[in-house]
């Protein structure tokens, strides 16, 4: 454990060194904070990773200490003597920007982890200790399931994803599904904050976005790439404190009863 938290950078740089090969960046995150290198990771520390990576190479060039290997796979230019001519450096960079329509996604959340109500709280950390991000007001594209079969599609536009979600528990679909996924398009900052719907998206990012989000939703047996086109980091699903609360209440006013 270390005596104090290094900068993003440093704590980056760390971690590559003691690799022997190159990493993606969310194992990146992981090792970061495995070893005690960051305790304050805010919401989206895998993002952080990625960004302070990607932007070194974009705007410091060779000079940067970073080789983009493959989309989101980074190694140390010093320590592995990997070189990276300009005409590769690009492809790979546009390769990933055509991505970046979907900012964050969730898969497969429980029903049962939301307390729904009008404006549910749809909890849910990038990493064990990151900033807990609340969905409520994301908009995009989700899905229901029952079990694993997907029984609907909807959008999130003009309500946001937790009012969408919220009428489905009495809807004429309430009694048919359990899970739920969700692709959002507002951006996610670092305080766990949603940002704002850009003005406009290009062709070009709506049509890679759609086909990497088809595949991660519909796992279509003859793709042999799934979506992790997505540049988007996956959520995973808190439960509403809210729930363990009653939980332990309704034990609570068992126990008693037997007194």
């Amino acid at each position: 454990m270390v005596e104090r938290e290094l900068p993003w950078k440093d704590a980056i740089n760390a971690v590559m060194q003691e690799a022997d090969e190159p990493l993606h960046y969310e194992a990146i995150t992981q090792a970061i904070i495995a070893a005690g290198l960051r305790t304050s990771l805010g919401a989206t520390p895998a993002s952080t990773v990625n960004a302070n990576i990607s932007n070194s190479i974009k705007h410091e060039g060779e000079s940067s200490p970073y080789v983009r290997v493959e989309k989101g796979v980074y190694a140390l230019r010093t320590t592995t003597g990997m070189q990276q001519n300009e005409k590769q450096a690009k492809k790979l960079e546009e390769d990933e920007a055509q991505y970046t329509l979907i900012t964050s996604f969730g898969m497969f959340w429980r029903r049962n982890g939301v307390d729904w109500k009008a404006s549910p709280r749809l909890l849910g950390m990038q990493n064990i200790g990151a900033t807990t991000v609340d969905f409520c007001q994301q908009l995009g594209i989700y899905l229901l399931y029952d079990g694993r079969e997907v029984i609907y599609v909807g959008r999130s536009t003009d309500r946001p994803l937790g009012r969408r979600l919220y009428e489905h528990t009495f809807d004429r679909l309430a009694t048919r599904w359990d899970r739920f996924s969700w692709f959002g398009l507002l951006p996610v900052f670092e305080s766990g904050d949603l940002g704002q719907m850009p003005d406009h998206h290009a062709t070009s990012l709506i049509i890679p976005a759609l086909e990497a989000v088809l595949i991660e939703a519909v796992e279509p047996r003859q793709n042999r790439k799934r979506g992790d086109d997505l540049a988007a980091v996956e959520f995973i699903q808190t439960v509403d404190p809210e729930i363990s609360k009653r939980q332990m209440k309704a034990t609570f006013d068992t126990l008693l009863e037997k007194f």
